[in-house]
C-alpha cells in the first residue's frame, strides 16, 4: 500500500511538472514578410505589427500562461526564397502557424509546402486563388480581389461609366485582378475597350496610356502594387488624361500618394479597408474602436500611422490567438480554430470563416475612397 502511495505521489509530481512546463512554454508563430525589396511597403508594417502584438500579449502574461514567440524572416518578395524560409520555419524553428507571405506570388509558391507539412498558413496577400479553391491548411486576411473589383464596378455603375480600359501588372496579383474584373464586367454589362499590361519593374507606361487615351474609355482601372501604379498615376498626369482613374486595394497606403505625388494622385479612387478612413466612419461602427486603438498603438510604437497592409498581419494574429484560446496549440487545433472563427471583428473587416470559405470577408470590408489634398476622403 505504501509503495502504491509512493508511485501515485511520483505520478502526481510528474504531472505537475509537465503542467508547469506546458504553462511556461512558448508558442512559436512564424512570419514571412517582404520587409525589404519592392514590396517592403507591404511587409515592413506587417512585420512591425506582428512584433508589436506579440510584445503586448506577452506583457499581459501570454495566452493561458504561455508566451508567444514571433520567428520572422524577410522574403524580399522572392517566391523561391519564401519557399526556403517556410521550410526553415517548419523544419528548424518548429512553428505552429505561419503568417504571410506578403504577396500573391509568394503565397502560391508556399502553399504546397504547408499543405504537405500540415502547418496552417494565413496569407497577407489578396489573390483569390490563394483560397479558392479551398485548401485545408491555407487562409488569408485581405478580402478577395473579386470583392474589391466588385466594389469599383458597383461605384462605376452608379456613375454610369460603362466602358473600361484595363491596365494590370503581369504578376500573380495583377493576373488575378485582371481575371476577376473581366468576369465581373461581363456579368454586369460593362465593355472592356482596352486590356493593357505592364511589368512589375517597368518605369514608364506612357505607351499603354497613349493607346488608352485614343480609345476614350469612361474609366481606367489599374491593378497592381507599388511602384507601378504610382508610375502610371504620374504618366496619366503628364499625358493630360482626364479619364477617371481607379486603383486596386493594393495601393491603399499613404506610400502610394507619396510615390505618385499628391498633385498627380488627386482624384484617384479605390476600394480601401476602413482603417484608412476610420476617423470618417461612424463611432458606432463595430470596427471603429479597434481601428483607432491599432492606429494609435502603432504610432506610439513606431512614430507613423498604421497601414492597411499591417492590418492584414493584425487580422491574422487575432485569428491565431482566437484559435489557440478556443482549441489549443497544436497545428491542427489552430487550423480548426481559424476555420471556426465567426463574426470576429478585426482591422480588415468582420471575419466569418467556414470549411468552404477560408477568407471570410464580403463587400462590407471596403469603402470607396478618393484621394483629396494628399489624403484619403470617404466617397459617399
Amino acid at each position: 500500500m505504501k509503495k502504491i502511495k509512493l508511485v501515485f505521489s511520483a505520478v502526481c509530481v510528474c504531472l505537475m511538472m509537465a503542467s508547469v512546463s506546458f504553462a511556461s512554454g512558448t508558442i512559436k508563430i512564424g512570419g514571412l514578410f517582404s520587409v525589404t525589396g519592392p514590396a517592403s511597403f507591404l511587409g515592413e508594417p506587417e512585420k512591425k505589427t506582428l512584433e508589436m502584438l506579440v510584445k503586448e500579449i506577452n506583457e499581459k502574461g501570454g495566452i493561458g500562461g504561455q508566451k508567444l514567440e514571433a520567428v520572422i524572416y524577410d522574403t524580399t518578395g522572392d517566391a523561391t526564397k519564401a519557399v526556403q524560409l517556410a521550410t526553415k520555419l517548419i523544419k528548424d524553428d518548429k512553428v505552429s502557424v505561419i503568417i504571410g507571405p506578403s504577396t500573391t506570388g509568394e503565397s502560391m509558391a508556399v502553399i504546397p509546402v504547408v499543405e504537405k507539412e500540415k502547418i496552417p498558413l494565413i496569407s497577407c496577400a489578396a489573390g483569390i486563388k490563394i483560397t479558392d479553391p479551398v485548401k485545408h491548411w491555407v487562409f488569408k486576411t485581405p478580402a478577395n480581389d473579386h470583392v474589391a473589383a466588385e466594389k469599383i464596378l458597383n461605384y462605376m455603375t452608379a456613375k454610369k461609366q460603362k466602358s473600361i480600359a484595363l491596365l494590370t501588372v503581369t504578376d500573380g496579383f495583377g493576373a488575378s485582378g485582371r481575371e476577376q474584373i473581366k468576369a465581373l464586367a461581363k456579368q454586369k454589362g460593362f465593355t472592356i475597350v482596352a486590356d493593357e499590361v505592364y511589368g512589375p519593374k517597368d518605369t514608364d507606361m506612357t505607351a499603354q496610356l497613349t493607346k488608352i487615351r485614343g480609345i476614350k474609355p469612361d474609366a481606367i482601372i489599374c491593378w497592381g502594387t507599388n511602384p507601378g501604379p504610382a508610375v502610371i498615376t504620374k504618366n496619366v498626369k503628364q499625358l493630360g488624361i482626364k479619364t477617371p482613374l481607379y486603383m486596386s486595394h493594393g495601393v491603399a497606403s499613404k506610400k502610394y500618394i507619396e510615390l505618385a505625388g499628391a498633385d498627380a494622385a488627386e482624384g484617384v479612387m479605390l476600394p480601401a479597408g476602413k482603417l484608412a478612413i476610420y476617423d470618417a466612419i461612424s463611432k458606432s461602427d463595430v470596427q471603429y474602436k479597434l481601428l483607432k486603438d491599432y492606429d494609435q498603438g502603432y504610432k506610439k510604437a513606431y512614430g507613423v500611422e498604421a497601414s492597411t497592409f499591417g492590418g492584414y498581419a493584425y487580422d491574422a494574429f487575432l485569428l491565431v490567438v482566437g484559435a489557440i484560446k478556443k482549441n489549443g496549440t497544436s497545428a491542427e487545433q489552430i487550423r480548426a480554430g481559424i476555420e471556426q472563427a465567426s463574426k470576429l471583428v478585426s482591422i480588415s473587416g468582420v471575419f466569418t470563416m467556414s470549411a468552404k470559405d477560408h477568407n471570410g470577408l464580403d463587400l462590407s470590408a471596403f469603402e470607396m475612397v478618393r484621394i483629396t489634398n494628399g489624403d484619403w476622403a470617404l466617397v459617399k
